[in-house]
């Protein structure tokens, strides 16, 4: 019984999570834009996205947005995670705590500051603000998920490293990285999935001449729900689904 219990309750709360999602994917097939009734199954709205040229362009525009800040948050988040796990000094438990500040600093918050310090420094909003501002909130990410991984490691490894000769730069390269590569992998992939999917700092720090996805869902949903939404946000559920499924499976320690 205890054991029932237990599978009852997981599934009132996958249920709960994941139910809103479904019917948001049903609904991309149905063949009626104004009716919530089920009209028929239709693949209509998901062409009608494809065909959208505009779309397409904003598509491309977070992807270069989500790949340049992921690459950039892994390379600064991995050498971070490094440093803190290797370095003895003064306040590195302080740093340590406060990339776990970031990470629960609400969103708006962090929007606002970035904006602000956007504007005092005379930047214009675009590209380059929106990509500074994403590779600032992924960076933690990455620096937890790498640290937790060279947490695992076996200290003496680096020290029979060091006693062969290698240097620094050496032991970086050949022997840290390569034990790094899932974390460091799994790191990037979060990055990419928080960079495609943020809106409320976007919203902030990005300018009129230049507009990302989320954000052109946003605007799309201030009009009315309609079918083509639907079918977009389905899509975008799939692929941020299948981003985490992949992080999941290059964290998974092997047998």
């Amino acid at each position: 019984m205890r054991r029932f219990g237990k599978w009852s309750f997981m599934t009132v709360v996958y249920l709960f999570l994941y139910v809103p999602m479904l019917i948001l994917i049903v609904y991309s097939f149905n063949d009626s834009r104004y009716s919530l009734g089920w009209k028929g199954f239709t693949l209509s709205w998901y062409r009608s996205l494809l065909a959208d040229s505009s779309l397409w362009e904003v598509a491309l525009n977070s992807l270069a947005v989500a790949t340049l800040s992921a690459t950039l948050a892994t390379m600064v988040g991995t050498l971070g995670a490094v440093s803190l796990y290797r370095n003895r000094f003064f306040g590195r438990k302080l740093l340590h705590a406060l990339v776990y500040i970031l990470i629960m600093t609400p969103d708006i918050v962090m929007g606002i500051a970035l904006l602000i310090l956007f504007v005092s420094l005379n930047l214009p909003l675009g590209f380059q603000t929106l990509l500074l501002s994403h590779v600032t909130f992924c960076i933690p990410f990455v620096v937890v998920t790498v640290y937790s991984r060279m947490s695992g490691f076996d200290p003496n490894i680096i020290e029979a490293a060091k006693d062969l000769g290698a240097g620094e730069f050496e032991t970086f390269r050949l022997v840290i990285l390569p034990l790094l590569m899932p974390a460091v992998l799994a790191g990037w992939l979060l990055s990419f999935t928080l960079s495609m999917d943020d809106v409320i700092i976007s919203f902030f720090v990005t300018g009129p001449g230049f507009e990302i996805l989320p954000l052109k869902i946003y605007s799309m949903v201030r009009l009315g729900v309609k079918p083509e939404i639907n079918a977009l946000c389905s899509i975008m559920f799939a692929l941020t689904l299948v981003f985490v499924m992949i992080s999941q499976l290059i964290q998974k320690e092997k047998k």
